[in-house]
């Protein structure tokens, strides 16, 4: 049974290894670069992408609150019908 829990480790540091590997730094870049000194081509815009985030959180929010609203609609007047066919009985 000693069998299992090394083909587990083992297993498990053949799929980390990408990842272990991928976060060494590279071997030209000597240390932290600021931003400034990054020529305009590689920097990036960050308010864009924050609006666009927000916004993309807030429309699929309200979708979800328009849909849970519809189909609570739907259950009410269903809860209706029932209501008044026992109500007849």
């Amino acid at each position: 049974m000693t069998v299992r829990p090394f083909a587990i480790a083992v297993g498990s540091l053949l799929l980390s290894a990408p990842s272990l590997l991928a976060a060494q730094a590279a071997p030209g870049q000597g240390g932290f670069v600021p931003v400034e000194s990054l020529p305009p081509s590689e920097q990036l815009p960050s308010a864009p992408l924050l609006i666009g985030a927000y916004a993309f959180v807030w429309v699929a929010a309200t979708v979800y609150i328009f849909s849970i609203w519809k189909r609570l609609n739907k259950v009410e007047s269903e809860m209706r019908s029932l209501e008044q066919k026992t109500a007849r009985k």
